[in-house]
């Protein structure tokens, strides 16, 4: 006799800070359209609390920047698009990735209506999307320990730390995958510390998922002040760390 075919979990989504309830009701996934709505209003400070909720709540969130119900993740404001991706993406989670939404499309659809205008495919934004989706697949993602990083001032006086998100992803063979935001408008700059035992006494290398760019860093200094950031309005990073033989 054919086995029964298992019956798909449920997922769902709900509103009114009732995503917890939901959960303990047995569905699998709920809907984070808290981050979402904070990703939208583009201050880092409600996105950073919005991330300190506890793992067994976040790993059940899913995650997303546009669906049907929602304007085009293209139509955000300059700049945020991409820094918003990273942040939404790069957290513990269901990704959940809306047709459409790599090729930059503008125009939002009813899902009754079985159809779309032809829109030009914005090839700036598929090739980012096609690098994230590259660090989405590393095992250090798909296995590792997510973690939220603490951002204090780069100097006294510099309020502009409290505009960076950052947390480190570590995986089961020492992979770590440094994610920081700059989700603000202007210039910023700060200082992360990283709970990394090992960091003392070699050269570290910051390469960049998601650019060229590639930094050499003592992890003497590291250890003892954490990374320095100087960050140019939303810009969003993902290094990989790893010791400079």
């Amino acid at each position: 006799m054919k086995k029964p075919a298992p019956r798909p979990r449920p997922r769902r989504e709900v509103y009114w800070d009732l995503e917890w309830t939901l959960l303990q009701q047995g569905f699998d996934y709920a809907y984070d359209k808290r981050l979402y709505d904070r990703l939208r209003e583009g201050h880092a400070r409600p996105v950073r609390d919005h991330l300190r909720a506890g793992l067994d709540y976040q790993g059940k969130m899913a995650r997303f920047l546009e669906n049907h119900d929602e304007p085009r993740a293209a139509t955000f404001s300059p700049g945020i698009h991409e820094a918003a991706a990273v942040i939404t993406f790069l957290s513990p989670g269901l990704r959940f990735f809306h047709q459409g939404q790599l090729q930059g499309r503008r125009k939002r659809i009813s899902p009754h209506l079985v159809r779309a205008p032809i829109e030009t495919t914005d090839r700036d934004l598929e090739q980012y999307y096609q690098r994230l989706l590259a660090v989405l697949r590393l095992l250090v993602v798909r296995q590792g320990q997510w973690q939220l990083l603490e951002c204090t001032p780069a100097w006294d006086g510099n309020w502009t730390w409290d505009c960076f998100i950052a947390f480190l992803w570590q995986g089961p063979a020492e992979e770590r995958l440094l994610v920081t935001v700059n989700y603000a408008a202007h210039r910023s700059q700060c200082r992360v510390r990283l709970p990394i035992a090992d960091l003392a006494g070699g050269t570290w290398r910051l390469q960049d998922q998601l650019g060229p760019d590639r930094y050499d860093r003592e992890g003497n200094d590291l250890q003892a002040h954490g990374i320095y950031l100087d960050e140019a309005p939303w810009k969003a990073r993902v290094f990989s760390l790893f010791p400079n033989a």
